[in-house]
């Protein structure tokens, strides 16, 4: 690699410690449903609030082959190859003399302390973009009219990105970008009567040619009717688990996120007169 300073070890420290990095990351949450796995983070120096850190460290991936001159003859297995980003001139300035430049590549047996991005943290920033929801319900019977104990109840959510996914979001601190791709793995429904269905799919809209058959995936049938409920309805809670898989900054990983909605509908019994 033509033009390339070579440390034989990690910066100092010092190249970049007039500034710090930020990161934060929230549970998205929605209007008017509870959030849930809120995290808050935040790598600042000690005692006082700074502006946004000018340097950011992270190894290469994938590491350049080893007979490459950035090795600057150590071996693979002695450490690894590094890349620090100072996206301002005063930040590459700093670097002492010796030491790698801004965005030149340099070996270090260890990582470089202190001030790399953790992709971990970007992930679930990129999380927070995707606005996630819980689960757009449809229901039969609808909500206003009413069911029959022993008929079938059908339930879906729209498959919209926000809803069911697929989502997709990245965020980015410095020379790393973390993508994530969201998509609901279950929805758990709470019928309100002391049941709960798992459902694997976002459920099947029902339509009045189905007439009274069930829903092929995603179905319930209530033995009682509502009565003695609160407001004589059953409420209805629609759970749904976010797989999100992430990848960037030389990782991957997955999370887990859940958002909830509700409804409520009415199930009456069916009368025989004499």
């Amino acid at each position: 690699m033509a033009n390339t300073a070579i440390a034989d070890d990690a910066p100092p420290v010092t190249a970049c410690e007039a500034s710090y990095v930020c990161l934060s990351a929230k549970d998205p949450g929605s209007a008017g449903q509870p959030a849930s796995g809120a995290s808050n983070r935040a790598v600042k120096k000690a005692g006082k609030e700074s502006p946004p850190e000018l340097c950011t460290v992270r190894r290469l991936d994938p590491q350049p082959p080893a007979d490459s001159p950035v090795w600057n003859g150590h071996s693979p297995s002695d450490g690894g190859i590094y890349i620090r980003s100072c996206p301002w001139e005063a930040a590459s300035q700093a670097v002492g003399a010796g030491a790698a430049g801004a965005g030149q590549p340099f070996w270090s047996a260890s990582p470089p302390p202190g001030k790399a991005v953790d992709p971990a943290v970007l992930a679930q920033e990129a999380v927070d973009k995707m606005k996630l929801t819980g689960p757009d319900i449809g229901i039969v019977p609808k909500p206003g009219g009413t069911g029959l104990v022993g008929l079938p109840v059908w339930m879906w959510t729209a498959k919209t990105p926000e809803a069911y996914g697929p989502n997709t979001a990245s965020a980015t601190a410095g020379a790393v970008t973390v993508t994530a791709n969201a998509q609901v793995s279950q929805i758990l429904w709470d019928m309100g009567d002391g049941h709960t269905i798992t459902c694997t799919t976002a459920g099947t809209p029902y339509q009045t040619s189905y007439g009274k058959r069930r829903s092929p995936d995603c179905g319930y049938l209530y033995q009682h009717s509502s009565k003695d409920e609160p407001g004589q309805k059953y409420t209805v809670t629609a759970t749904s688990t976010w797989t999100v898989d992430w990848n960037g900054g030389g990782q991957s990983g997955q999370l887990t996120q859940t958002r909830q909605s509700q409804t409520q509908i009415t199930i009456g019994q069916l009368k025989v007169l004499n």
